[in-house]
């Protein structure tokens, strides 16, 4: 019964995702759907009592998932509809990539966020890595708390806070010292360096949690200096930790909207900032097309640092 219920509910699924494909009938398609997840429901409630708490973990668990990932695909097909509205499905085209190629707007937005992410996620790294042995072998008080608290803060509140700190701090400052200094690609590369630090001493510190201490006591009693140690034995061992927290430090540096929407200044886009700007105006299907292969990009990014890790999920939970 439980598993009738639940296959009922992945059809139910199926018709909603299909309402928003349709030319006609939504709504007709929307209530069928709804009237199979009540029905979904009802026979889940007629199985046995030992067994409800796992059929109603899967039942919202399914749902949950529909909720996220429903959208992301009506995106990623969106973008390949013949049509400048997105109200229906109309035929099949590749014209918007096209012209997403030929948008010098978009492109140099996209350069932009390429050559950002890359400064802020090298940096990050070599940061990152530097504190998160510092915190795994000499366990420092304080450190942690400076670390961490860019990746707990909400990122609104961190924008804001940069933002104060270099209209009110570092710009007077290095103005009398003759230098000018305004919003722009430096100070979305700093903002975006402060918070990818935490992330990565997280992930390189979740790698050398789970590494034999005694290896790296065998390499000093053998009469390996630190820096030998370091360089031969604990820089290789932690390299997939490293490569992981790089690839996740430029994930997250490419898709920042936020924060960058604070630091950046007047004339300096990147591609989520060109792309909010598109929207104010309606959600074509070029919209759609960026947003498909940034999230193919960000994906393919979180993928390969999982990969690499395995325990990145829980280091970064």
């Amino acid at each position: 019964m439980r598993k009738l219920a639940l296959g009922i509910e992945a059809l139910a699924i199926a018709v909603l995702f299909g309402s928003f494909l349709a030319s006609g009938g939504k709504v007709l398609l929307a209530g069928a759907a709804a009237a199979l997840l009540a029905l979904a429901g009802v026979l889940g409630l007629a199985g046995k009592r030992g067994a409800m708490p796992g059929f109603w973990l899967w039942f919202v668990s399914l749902l949950v998932y529909a909720f996220l990932y429903i959208p992301l695909l009506i995106v990623v097909i969106f973008s390949f509809n013949d049509s400048k509205l997105n109200a229906e499905w109309v035929g099949f085209t590749t014209a918007w990539y096209r012209r997403l190629f030929t948008d010098e707007d978009m492109l140099r937005a996209a350069l932009n966020s390429l050559s950002i992410a890359c400064v802020a996620a090298a940096i990050a790294t070599v940061l990152g890595t530097m504190a998160g042995i510092s915190m795994h072998r000499f366990k420092p008080k304080l450190l942690p708390f400076l670390v961490f608290t860019p990746v707990a803060m909400p990122e609104i509140l961190l924008g804001v806070s940069l933002l104060i700190f270099f209209l009110n701090t570092v710009s007077p400052a290095l103005g009398a010292l003759g230098l000018d200094f305004g919003l722009g690609l430096t100070t979305v590369v700093i903002a975006h360096v402060t918070f990818c630090i935490g992330f990565v001493a997280i992930i390189v510190r979740a790698r050398l949690a789970g590494m034999d201490e005694s290896i790296f006591e065998a390499a000093r009693d053998l009469g390996a200096t630190p820096w030998q140690t370091f360089r031969l034995v604990t820089l290789p061992l932690i390299m997939p930790g490293v490569i992981a927290g790089a690839l996740m430090a430029f994930t997250l540096s490419i898709d920042d909207f936020v924060i960058t929407f604070f630091t950046s200044g007047i004339g300096t886009k990147t591609l989520p900032l060109e792309i909010y700007t598109m929207i104010k105006v309606a959600v074509t299907p070029e919209v759609n097309a960026v947003s498909a292969l940034l999230m193919a990009l960000t994906l393919g990014m979180i993928m390969i640092a999982a990969k690499l890790a395995p325990d990145l999920v829980r280091a970064k939970t």
